[in-house]
């Protein structure tokens, strides 16, 4: 896990213990209000505790934790102001519905369930209040949870539609490969129809003079035939599959580094590294051009994210039939800045073509500094 990784992982545990601590001390105010007034004012401190439950479930249960949240509530009002007991809203209770009214907002699927839900939030809030108006306050602690429920739709819609803007890039990055994969496939097929063709033409040519040559060229005819269908199959998949994406026919090892050598031309210096047993015939076609674009999106970002980079280094590697590159920049710590945000919408496009093809694409710094690319493939 990088350094970037782990620091958002320990922000979000912070954060949620805060908030837990936070309804802590309104539970404990509950409390307080309730050992003073007496009553069935116990049934608020019980609410609250039922509240900060469903925030800590609510990520299992998002849904039903509200559900359940939203009817003791309602029920606690109409309780009170049928038998006129007049008690005080409950903090920790109003808190847990606006924590949950955010998530639900956030995440909840279809968009009119979560408003629905957080509509049915702000009834039961505006209940909340008219129903347990305390000495003719009623009003101002209606006037309250409005407003506090206001700032929890509004943070709940923005999360929301930012996720959602998040969601359509992406997306688009995704239908950008994959019709970026229909050309690619086209020249796939000439390339193996063209492949196939020669070699019955060159078939019925030796049947004339060798006869006994024939069973051999069948036999290559048909090992091209097979591994145009297998590239196919692999490569009609991501077309149509929503969670996959692509490649480019035709790259050869010596197309990579040709690659490195013009990056660095006006660059930093790349030592590219072509570990033993790897040749042009040893890796698939479509693992080849995926290479190809994984290497050419991470020297990419390398220039655009880490400029002072001093040099960088960049193996391909065969191992238990799985081939690994790994790209990695020297000299320069990652960007603070951008470290932080995640990956980019290349990194999507990178991770669409690698898993397409049964792969899984690593990126993140590195603890010793910059930052480092790994795209593994397993073979055939």
């Amino acid at each position: 896990m990088g350094d970037s990784k782990r620091i958002v992982y320990w922000i979000r545990r912070l954060s949620e213990l805060a908030m837990l601590g936070w309804l802590g001390l309104m539970l404990l105010i509950d409390l307080g209000i309730a050992v003073s007034l007496d009553g069935i004012q116990w049934l608020v401190p019980a609410t609250g505790a039922a509240g900060v439950v469903a925030v800590m479930l609510r990520r299992r249960h998002r849904l039903t934790s509200l559900a359940v949240l939203l009817a003791l509530s309602a029920g606690v009002s109409v309780t009170m102001g049928v038998t006129g007991f007049g008690g005080v809203p409950g903090c920790a209770e109003s808190g847990a519905l606006l924590v949950l009214t955010i998530g639900v907002l956030r995440h909840a699927e279809p968009v009119w369930r979560a408003a629905t839900l957080s509509f049915g939030v702000l009834v039961v809030l505006l209940a909340e209040g008219a129903g347990r108006g305390f000495q003719n306050s009623g009003l101002a602690f209606s006037f309250l949870l409005f407003a506090g429920w206001s700032l929890a739709a509004g943070a709940g819609g923005y999360l929301r539609f930012q996720q959602e803007r998040r969601t359509e890039a992406i997306q688009s990055v995704r239908r950008s490969e994959r019709l970026e994969l229909a050309r690619e496939l086209h020249d796939l097929v000439a390339h193996h129809i063209t492949g196939i063709v020669v070699q019955a033409q060159a078939a019925r040519t030796v049947a004339e003079m060798r006869p006994e040559a024939v069973l051999p060229a069948l036999d290559a005819i048909a090992g091209a035939g097979g591994e145009a269908l297998t590239s196919m199959r692999r490569l009609v998949t991501v077309l149509r599959d929503d969670d996959e994406a692509a490649r480019t026919p035709g790259t050869s090892l010596a197309d990579l580094r040709l690659l490195t050598e013009r990056f660095a031309a006006n660059g930093p210096r790349v030592a590219f590294e072509i570990g033993p047993g790897i040749d042009d015939a040893t890796l698939p076609p479509e693992v080849m051009t995926t290479l190809h674009r994984v290497l050419r999106e991470a020297l990419t970002n390398v220039r655009r994210h880490a400029p002072g980079a001093s040099w960088i280094e960049a193996r391909l590697r065969l191992s238990d039939r799985v081939a690994g590159l790994r790209v990695r920049d020297f000299g320069s710590a990652a960007d603070a800045r951008t470290s932080g945000l995640g990956g980019g919408f290349g990194l999507v496009g990178m991770a669409e073509r690698v898993e397409a093809l049964g792969g899984r694409l690593h990126a993140g710094p590195v603890p010793e500094g910059g930052w480092e690319v790994v795209a593994e493939f397993p073979l055939p």
